[in-house]
């Protein structure tokens, strides 16, 4: 079994980790690089898994993963560089920084590194993330299904060509703020018109949670097979002249759709102007 070296041990490199333990990884095969003492400490302790410096990870990885913040990465990997170029084989280095290319990647890596970037999203806290793939210069698909067999631990994959990879993090990445969002406003809705808070609020959470269910279930929209569309499943609980269809009916009015194309517009171009920052 591959040693799997995780740079960073915040919440997203804890997630990662502690999705494989779960998954029935032995800890022994993990390795996490934490600059922060107290945190290593208490992540070892939690998991199993070893602490070492990023030198150590470098020469014992199979896989090397980036979890740091896009503003540590450069750092991070100048750590392992080194180590990296001294190695017959070198690991896949499988990056989590949000907006960072690949190319920006390989070019503080020896050559021929093999880079795959993911964008994963916040539900990979609870086992439930959506990450996107993109292979750089030298990954192929050896590298690419040893990224998918990480990240199966915490949720789903999809691969794409770098090029979309901004319009991915617009629908997915900041995916879940939307929901969030839209969370927050039917509670809020609800309090303003008479409900109380807990009892608003439950109500919501539960109904994005069946919803998503539904979205997720093959043959919840009739078609027996198939994968959900919600278009089919929100026709199914909009009776003619109902209450589900006079609101809507409001919010067609009121322009969603408009404003959720604009917004995910807004967020790709953003990315890709992040991106350009490192590259």
């Amino acid at each position: 079994m591959e040693t799997v070296a995780v740079l960073g041990g915040g919440k997203i490199g804890e997630a990662l980790l502690g999705g494989l333990v779960s998954a029935g990884r032995d800890p022994s095969s993990l390795l996490v690089v934490e600059a922060v003492a107290a945190r290593a400490a208490e992540l070892t302790g939690r998991y199993g898994f070893a602490a070492v410096d990023a030198a150590e990870a470098a020469r014992r990885a199979g896989v090397l993963v980036v979890a740091v913040k896009p503003g540590d990465v450069p750092a991070a990997l100048d750590e392992v560089r080194d180590v990296l170029a001294g190695r017959d084989a070198r690991p896949a280095v499988v990056s989590l920084a949000a907006g960072i290319p690949t190319a920006a990647i390989e070019a503080r890596l020896p050559e021929r590194t093999p880079v795959v970037r993911v964008m994963p999203n916040t539900p990979m806290l609870v086992g439930r993330a959506m990450c996107v793939l993109s292979p750089g210069a030298a990954a192929g698909e050896a590298e690419l299904a040893a990224a998918e067999e990480l990240l199966a631990a915490v949720g789903r994959t999809v691969r794409v060509p770098e090029s979309q990879q901004d319009l991915a993090t617009a629908l997915s990445g900041s995916g879940p703020a939307y929901v969030f969002l839209l969370a927050e406003a039917m509670i809020d809705a609800g309090v303003a018109l008479g409900l109380p808070r807990p009892v608003a609020t439950e109500l919501v959470t539960a109904t994005v949670e069946g919803a998503g269910g539904l979205l997720t279930t093959p043959g919840s929209d009739g078609r027996e097979g198939a994968a959900p569309h919600p278009g089919l499943l929100r026709e199914a609980v909009t009776s003619p002249g109902g209450t589900t269809a006079a609101a809507l009916g409001a919010l067609e009015a009121d322009g969603l759709r408009a404003a959720l194309a604009t917004a995910v517009t807004a967020a790709r171009d953003r990315s890709v102007a992040l991106g350009r920052q490192y590259g």
